[in-house]
């Protein structure tokens, strides 16, 4: 399989088709989930589903585009052909599973499965192609799952943060304003986070040796962006909190990255 230009084309194919799917499927459920978690009075969930719909809208439709570059690529036998479809694939995966989450908490359809799936697809297709090593593949899978539970950490706060303490009153009389702030902060510090995981993935499938700074920067983020969140969280509902699973998983990441073995396979010298 690896080096199969032939089934590199194909895969690219299903990229562009995802790129494709992913503008019509947002476009076409957009305002249905905005209108479904209005009338539910959900109005803050709505405004979230109003940014974070378009942005995933934009990231999916350009890797897309990204995929006929990389068709182009496989069918003149570029060696960097299957990188960058990796790199496409890695988007689609996020742009096709969030926008099942909205949709699927209004008891809506959830069309975009088929851009996660043929991701999914494509994504481990383009890293047979690439020839990269099993450990690698396993190491930039759970990073993949960092990548997309600190996407998550960083949309709810949206929501959160038009939830709280909005009016002058709530302002003076509540004393814990402290995490109106916080929120608003956080939002930004998880989708740095969850930028700098996708970096690492793609710095990791290439064996560079930057990759392990770019891994620790992306798990200390979200660990910055999410363990505050969810401490709090968890105090807030008395239940474990969705805000950990990515602080978390970005804890045992970095623990494994700083170990010699992972170092060696991502082509630090040890000395």
């Amino acid at each position: 399989m690896k080096g199969n230009n032939k089934l590199g084309a194909a895969l690219a194919v299903l990229g562009i088709l995802a790129g494709i799917l992913c503008l019509y499927f947002i476009a076409n459920t957009y305002n249905a989930v905005i209108h479904t978690h209005f009338n539910a009075g959900d109005w803050e969930e709505s405004n979230t589903v109003r940014i974070v719909y378009a942005v995933l809208g934009w990231l999916g439709t350009a890797a897309g585009a990204l995929s006929a570059a990389v068709l182009w690529g496989f069918l003149h036998k570029q060696d960097w052909a299957w990188f960058w479809g990796a790199v496409a694939a890695t988007v689609l995966l996020l742009a096709g599973f969030f926008p099942m989450i909205p949709a699927a908490d209004s008891g809506l359809p959830v069309p975009t499965m088929w851009v996660f799936l043929l991701g999914a697809v494509m994504w481990f297709g383009m890293l047979f192609i690439g020839g990269v090593s099993g450990k690698i593949i396993t190491l930039t899978f759970v990073a993949g799952l960092a990548y997309v539970l600190t996407f998550i950490d960083g949309v709810a706060p949206l929501s959160k943060f038009q939830g709280t303490f909005q009016t002058p009153t709530t302002f003076v009389e509540n004393p814990n304003t402290f995490w109106n702030g916080m929120y608003v902060v956080s939002q930004q510090v998880n989708w740095w986070g969850a930028a700098a995981w996708a970096i690492f993935i793609f710095a990791a499938l290439k064996q560079k040796s930057w990759a392990i700074p770019v891994g620790i920067f992306a798990a200390v983020m979200s660990m910055f962006g999410g363990y505050p969140m969810g401490i709090h969280n968890v105090a807030e509902v008395q239940r474990f909190s969705m805000f950990l699973p990515a602080p978390i998983l970005s804890t045992i990441l970095l623990i494994v990255l700083l170990l010699p073995g992972t170092q060696k396979l991502l082509g630090i010298k040890q000395s």
